[in-house]
């Protein structure tokens, strides 16, 4: 079934300037992001139900420690021995939280990037949802691997930074959001030629070295307007939120005996890490424009293939 005319294809491989990259952005956002978002809902279903599990045990943990730490002195008997099981519900959700957010950071990271694959091949988004998650799990080895290395030299990355406070925060944050151009590019290097992940490790940074500039530039602004668009989408939940802890603080309401306030902050933690993931995935579209044009820039597939058609044409 086809969403979109063939006429409104966003060509992919074509040299783009910074401007260019990001007015594209939006357009491919405008038209792809139903059908993506529909892909996102369907393909996350048990990992949303688990993060909703994850902010149950958390926010539970972390209420029943502040008002037992508020409340001790009045406390009696067995309600002294509450504070185990409040740090445990707490380390519970840390724990999943850790397991069930890396695992879906690594599947829509990827989901994100098969997508794009998908659009380009098909030149539009013409394809089925289900030929996505195809393409996710016959690469699946190569992206736990690819994310295992990328956790690790951020960590490195990490820690340089902390180091760079000598030279200056906005050194930092150049050599963050080059990584992050790094991670993204190599990611598509991988999906987009099937190559081995140190293949696509060292053709990512070869892109990103040759134009570092640009692929910084991108990443930063594209970066601070998604983060923008996430602020946006929270304002609903936070107002709600707000709300709801100033009518908590000008009534006594002790939170540790409402489920109503336990219901509340669940479901607004769950909203701000489901929209997170979310815009976790935008941000990996940001790297895939990117791709194609320092792949473009680099290769000339798109403009040798125009070359040969017109020759066709004129044979």
């Amino acid at each position: 079934m086809q969403d979109n005319p063939q006429n409104e294809y966003i060509e992919l491989k074509v040299r783009r300037d910074l401007g260019a990259i990001i007015s594209d952005y939006f357009s491919f956002l405008k038209q792809n992001l139903k059908k993506f978002s529909n892909v996102f809902l369907n393909y996350n279903g048990p990992f949303l139900i688990g993060l909703l599990v994850v902010s149950y045990f958390l926010v539970s943990g972390f209420i029943g420690m502040i008002t037992y730490s508020n409340n001790y002195q009045y406390l009696e008997g067995a309600e002294k021995n509450m504070e185990e099981t409040y740090i445990t519900y707490f380390i519970i959700g840390g724990v999943l939280f850790f397991f069930i957010f890396l695992a879906v950071a690594i599947m829509n990271y990827s989901l994100a990037g098969s997508y794009m694959i998908k659009y380009e091949e098909y030149r539009g988004n013409s394809f089925d949802k289900k030929e996505v998650w195809s393409f996710f799990k016959k690469r699946f080895g190569k992206i736990f691997l690819f994310a295992v290395l990328m956790f690790v030299i951020f960590i490195v990355v990490y820690i340089v930074g902390m180091f760079i406070p000598l030279l200056g925060f906005i050194a930092y944050y150049i050599i963050l959001f080059g990584a992050l151009a790094w991670f993204g590019v190599s990611f598509f290097a991988m999906l987009h030629d099937d190559k081995e992940v140190m293949d696509a490790f060292g053709e990512g940074w070869q892109f990103v070295r040759k134009n570092f500039w640009k692929s910084v530039g991108v990443n930063f602004i594209l970066g601070l307007l998604n983060g923008m668009l996430s602020m946006v989408a929270l304002i609903i939940p936070g107002v709600i939120i707000g709300l709801y802890t100033f009518h908590v603080v000008q009534n006594d309401v002790d939170v540790s005996e409402s489920i109503v306030a336990t219901i509340i902050y669940t479901i607004g933690f769950a909203l701000y890490l489901i929209i997170m993931v979310y815009g976790q995935c935008l941000s990996q579209f940001v790297n895939g424009f990117l791709f194609y044009s320092l792949h473009e820039e680099t290769y000339n597939t798109n403009t040798r293939s125009k070359i040969e058609e017109i020759g066709n044409l004129g044979e």
